[in-house]
């Protein structure tokens, strides 16, 4: 049987087609005519992994990514598909996860377990974060990066408000206050001046008054022990006491002053009542009045032959007047 010259084409095509497909795969790390077993691995960021990055154990590659879907729509979650190559026992308790070296592509690193039950195909790897080197120096230098950005940018902006502030007059003042600055700093140091400055003498002045304090300390001491002394003499008085008896008096002398101004008692009628003093003034008046009368006319109340004739002249009207002697005198 002939062959015709298109079938040969036809057939020419499929082979390179088919070790076309065969290469292509067998590059990716995929071998069509050896099925793998397919385990399952979830990880939240995959970072530079890619399809047909290896998987390995312990250094040993024992499969590769063989797909990466997302695990729903919002892609809480990459699931990456993993086929194994080898026939190896691999824990339950397992943990995979990404790594990289200084150089090369990412893989994945699945970290055995101690458990004694293994992983079946489809089952699901446990999974962690893993930055590795790469990604610890990374993490350790955008900080660092951000910073000195930060940094930078407000240099740029003090440069800035440094160049608008110095102008002429700004520059004048800035020295200005340089110099007095300066001078400042001389007036300190001749005041720190430890031969003649005002701090040395203040401290002289110090320790002379310790000194002082130093030669009377005796003197100070026997003063606080008279103080402690009084002190303990003026507690032991009995105050209260005292000032309880002070407050009697105090109260009966307001009952004292309260009746004398009151016109019910006899000393606060004689100190209130008008009328008595008038009366009291009346008989006072007369009395002397009488006493006058008996002694210039003595006549007229004792009849004896010794007085001579009977006075018949009238009783006196009022005192007489009388000098600074005590003698008698004529009526007003």
């Amino acid at each position: 049987m002939k062959l015709s010259n298109e079938l040969k084409v036809g057939l020419l095509a499929v082979v390179a087609l088919a070790l076309l497909i065969i290469g292509f795969n067998f590059l990716k790390g995929k071998d069509l005519f050896k099925r793998g077993t397919h385990i399952y691995a979830v990880f939240k960021d995959l970072g530079t992994l890619e399809k047909s990055n290896q998987v390995k154990i312990s250094g040993l590659p024992v499969g590769t990514v063989y797909d990466l879907s997302p695990k729903d729509k919002d892609v809480s979650g990459i699931v990456v598909t993993i086929n194994l190559t080898r026939d190896v026992n691999i824990p339950k308790n397992s943990v995979a996860f990404i790594t990289a070296g200084l150089v090369g592509s990412s893989y994945i690193v699945i970290e055995r377990g101690n458990s004694s039950e293994y992983l079946q195909a489809g089952d699901t790897l446990l999974t962690r974060v893993e930055n590795g080197f790469l990604g610890d120096v990374q993490s350790q230098i955008n900080p660092t990066l951000a910073k000195v950005r930060e940094a930078i940018d407000s240099l740029k902006v003090t440069l800035g408000g440094i160049n608008r502030i110095f102008d002429p007059a700004t520059k004048n003042n800035l020295q200005a206050m340089i110099a007095n600055l300066h001078e400042a700093t001389s007036s300190l140091k001749e005041m720190l001046n430890t031969q003649h400055g005002a701090l040395a003498r203040t401290l002289d002045n110090a320790a002379s008054i310790s000194e002082n304090l130093k030669k009377n300390n005796d003197s100070i001491t026997a003063t606080i022990s008279h103080t402690k002394r009084l002190t303990q003499k003026l507690a032991d008085l009995n105050l209260q006491q005292t000032l309880d008896s002070a407050r009697g008096a105090l109260a009966e002398l307001r009952k004292t002053l309260a009746k004398a101004n009151s016109t019910s008692g006899t000393l606060g009628a004689l100190l209130n009542d008008r009328q008595l003093y008038n009366k009291l003034n009346d008989a006072v008046l007369s009395a002397e009045i009488l006493m006058d009368d008996l002694r210039v006319h003595p006549k007229r109340y004792v009849n004896l032959s010794i007085f001579g004739k009977k006075d018949k002249t009238g009783p006196l009207s009022s005192p007489t007047r009388k000098d600074s002697l005590g003698g008698s005198g004529g009526h007003p």
